[in-house]
């Protein structure tokens, strides 16, 4: 449905990596399509077509307020001709809350709201149960596509590279890209992850993921003993921001035309070139993922009048 050669490999001069001798590419996964962009579609690819040949109504998964996973969601299943149930967390909110919501209800996406306390149950076994008796005929989807089809789809990223870098910068949520992106790497390769939340034990999300996909544990320690965590780069918490990053991203977008949103991707890419200047790494060749966030990003430059789009 959505075409992924439409994610350019894009080389970038940085005005900053002068003198450095860095090869910089980015994945630019954002192009992929407006809504369903970035990691999105990979993580719900082979999840539409089980769905689709398994005959089921739909897709019901989770998210926030701003949950670009929510829309992706909710736009794929429109355009594959399937029903999508999304469970909001705030029950305080209406479809009219924001202009997220709006196109995921425009979309055809059914959106249950509910307390913080209800969503917080969202991956207990008994709570899923119930809504699968709710939902019989619908695929249940973890929250961010965060499950084993959702890895091996994002394992395909860098199959569309060379895949010959030195390091692979990508931005962390449910750690489904990072995992994926971690099956793929040569031996050489370092994987650099930066996750948006704050207190996040990335590489022990990564081994629970890992596991319930069913690898071994050697397995999964050789994978993790190739992953360089930053995990001092999340602002403040997750959707959180700060002037200075604000400013960092709209230098970035002046210099090289590249939008990255103050969620994710831009959390991600400040900390690769800091990672690089405070490190004084030279000739090394690195990838960015570019995981989109794109229409989140679009709202928050606009509030905050930032042109990094």
């Amino acid at each position: 449905m959505f075409s992924t050669h439409q994610s350019l490999l894009q080389k970038i001069e940085l005005s900053l990596f002068n003198k450095l001798s860095i090869e910089l590419f980015i994945k630019r996964d954002d192009l992929i399509d407006p809504y369903v962009s970035g990691n999105k579609w990979r993580k719900l690819k082979y999840i539409i077509s089980t769905v689709v040949q398994a005959k089921k109504d739909g897709v019901l998964t989770f998210g926030g307020a701003y949950s670009n996973h929510l829309l992706a969601t909710a736009v794929a299943c429109q355009k594959a001709g399937l029903k999508s149930i999304g469970i909001v967390r705030g029950n305080e909110l209406t479809a009219q809350s924001n202009e997220l919501l709006q196109k995921c209800e425009a979309a055809g996406m059914q959106l249950e709201f509910v307390t913080r306390e209800e969503y917080a149950l969202r991956n207990e076994k008994f709570y899923k149960d119930e809504l699968v008796g709710l939902y019989s005929n619908f695929y249940l989807v973890p929250e961010g596509g965060a499950a084993y089809l959702g890895l091996i789809g994002c394992q395909e990223i860098l199959a569309e590279t060379p895949n010959d870098f030195d390091c692979v910068f990508v931005a962390q949520g449910t750690t489904t890209t990072s995992c994926g992106i971690a099956m793929s790497l040569p031996e050489k390769t370092t994987l650099c992850v930066v996750p948006v939340l704050k207190g996040f034990d990335s590489k022990a999300e990564m081994a629970k993921l890992f596991g319930y996909s069913g690898f071994s544990k050697e397995t999964i320690d050789e994978l993790l003993e190739k992953t360089l965590v930053l995990g001092d780069f999340h602002f403040g918490a997750y959707g959180k921001y700060t002037p200075e990053l604000l400013q960092f991203m709209e230098e970035i977008f002046k210099e090289t035309r590249v939008p990255l949103d103050p969620i994710y991707t831009g959390k991600a890419f400040y900390a690769m070139v800091n990672w690089v200047l405070t490190t004084g790494v030279t000739n090394k060749k690195i990838l960015f993922v570019h995981t989109g966030g794109i229409e989140g990003g679009r709202a928050i430059a606009k509030k905050e009048n930032k042109v990094f789009f």
